[in-house]
């Protein structure tokens, strides 16, 4: 089967690339080609430089998809010109100016608080006991036991890393919301969205939407790809 670009997924704060894996099979064995950054997450322009050493590599049209954090870095990154699509799985897409500081900064009055600990050393981790419920609500208890003692500490920097140019103001976007999301209150997921004029897509589920509905997510990322080639045919 010929591919239809090549697909490169971009994950968020304290998870890395490994829990891509199932939407990686799953788009694997619909034909595509499909690459994972690893995030140092350390600030916005170090993973949006390990992004487009990734975009760069590859001898086709990307689709570069993004997960809560990696929604920013793929919106930093995202101006290459060989992105040719941009898809948000329940995750910030930053405008001009904003970072995701400024986009956690006003949460509505009745959102989830996410557990996220005091700074240590410039680093942020969820606190352990809550990381199930508030991350990965709808994931085996044993799996979300892994990822909240496995956490990559997220660097204070690259929460504060503001976006000068987005790329979803030149480039399709698509955008999941998981309407069960404790971590990134689902009003404030549309609202990105319909800024963006993103395509949207509802599925119920956790932040860890990627994990808990693999298939719908990989779904939506075939429907980017699928936009993209009937454009540029």
């Amino acid at each position: 089967m010929s591919t239809s670009g090549t697909v490169v997924l971009v994950h968020g704060g304290f998870v890395d690339g490994s829990g891509w894996q199932e939407v990686y099979r799953l788009l694997k064995k619909d034909g595509y080609s499909v690459r994972v950054v690893q995030n140092p997450t350390l600030s916005l322009e170090g993973d949006a430089d390990a992004t487009r050493r990734i975009i760069d590599a590859q001898g086709e049209p990307v689709i570069l998809v993004g997960h809560s954090y990696g929604g920013a870095v793929i919106t930093a990154a995202g101006n290459d010109p060989n992105v040719k699509a941009l898809v948000y799985i329940t995750a910030f897409a930053p405008d001009a100016g904003e970072s995701v500081n400024t986009l956690i900064a006003d949460p509505p009055p009745d959102a989830p608080v996410p557990p996220i600990l005091p700074p240590q050393d410039g680093f942020l981790f969820l606190d352990r006991d809550k990381f199930h419920d508030s991350f990965a609500a709808d994931v085996p208890t044993d799996l979300a036991a892994f990822w909240a003692d496995s956490q990559v500490p997220w660097g204070v920097d690259a929460l504060a890393g503001t976006i000068t140019e987005p790329a979803w103001r030149n480039k399709p976007s698509w955008y999941l919301v998981a309407t069960e999301d404790r971590m990134i209150p689902p009003p404030a997921q549309r609202m990105m969205a319909e800024r963006a004029g993103s395509t949207v897509s509802e599925v119920p589920g956790s932040h860890s939407i990627f994990l808990s509905h693999a298939a719908e997510v990989a779904g939506v990322i075939e429907q980017a790809a699928a936009g993209v080639m009937a454009a540029t045919h």
